[in-house]
C-alpha cells in the first residue's frame, strides 16, 4: 500500500465529521444538509455526462453517492484523484 493512502483516507473522513458537525451547528439543519447534498451529486453527474469527450467516469454506486453528497465537490475531486491513481 503506498503511504499516501492512509493519510488521505484520515482526512478525508476528518473534513466528513468536520461538515457533518458544521451542519449540525446551524439553525436549520435539514435545509443545510440538503443544500451541500445538491452540489456533489450535481458533479458526479457532470462527471458522468462529460465523460465522453474526457474517458473519465466514476461508477455510480452507494459508496461513490454518499462520498458526492457528503463532501460535495471535493469529494468528487477525491474520487476523481483515487481512480485515477489506482
Amino acid at each position: 500500500m503506498e503511504k499516501w493512502i492512509i493519510p488521505a483516507i484520515c482526512a478525508a473522513v476528518m473534513l466528513t465529521l468536520i461538515i457533518i458537525h458544521l451542519i449540525m451547528r446551524s439553525k436549520h439543519p435539514i435545509r443545510s444538509s440538503i443544500l451541500s447534498l445538491i452540489p456533489g451529486i450535481v458533479a458526479l453527474m457532470c462527471v458522468n455526462l462529460i465523460s465522453g469527450y474526457t474517458n473519465v467516469a466514476i461508477p455510480v454506486s452507494p459508496l461513490s453517492l454518499s462520498i458526492s453528497a457528503v463532501l460535495g465537490i471535493p469529494g468528487v475531486t477525491c474520487l476523481l484523484i483515487i481512480q485515477r491513481v489506482l
